[in-house]
């Protein structure tokens, strides 16, 4: 399995069964951007779920048609979900997200990346 890969609008690296997913500085996210990046994670994957630690503290915007295409199918292969938030802005993305979207699995926002790892380690795989 490849432990790191970049795209245009993310750069996904794999550590201690977690998938760490960090958005690059200054990004407007559209259903293009969801769409690849849930591509280059499914294909990362390579068939097995995990939770996912996504660091969105870069991201400017994010329009509906993305919010809603990461809650449905941009679920699919995770387990969990931390969003790692700092800004006013990643905050009320993220508090918006989670209310209007309601993804299928559990998903959280932390401010703290040891935090969110504690929840994340629950929801590994046993083997």
């Amino acid at each position: 399995m490849q432990n790191y890969f970049e795209n245009d609008y993310a750069a996904f690296r794999f550590k201690q069964g977690i998938l760490h997913i960090t958005y690059h500085q200054g990004l407007s996210i559209g259903l293009d951007a969801a769409v690849q990046v849930v591509k280059d994670r499914i294909l990362l994957q390579e068939g097995r779920q995990f939770p996912i630690l996504c660091d969105i503290r870069g991201v400017k915007e994010i329009d509906k048609s993305a919010r809603s295409y990461l809650a449905l199918e941009g679920s699919v292969q995770i387990t969990a979900i931390a969003f790692i938030v700092d800004s006013p802005v990643s905050v009320m993305l993220t508090k918006f997200y989670l209310k209007t979207s309601k993804p299928p699995v559990p998903t959280r926002s932390f401010k703290n990346i040891e935090e969110a790892l504690v929840y994340l380690n629950g929801f590994k795989d046993a083997d």
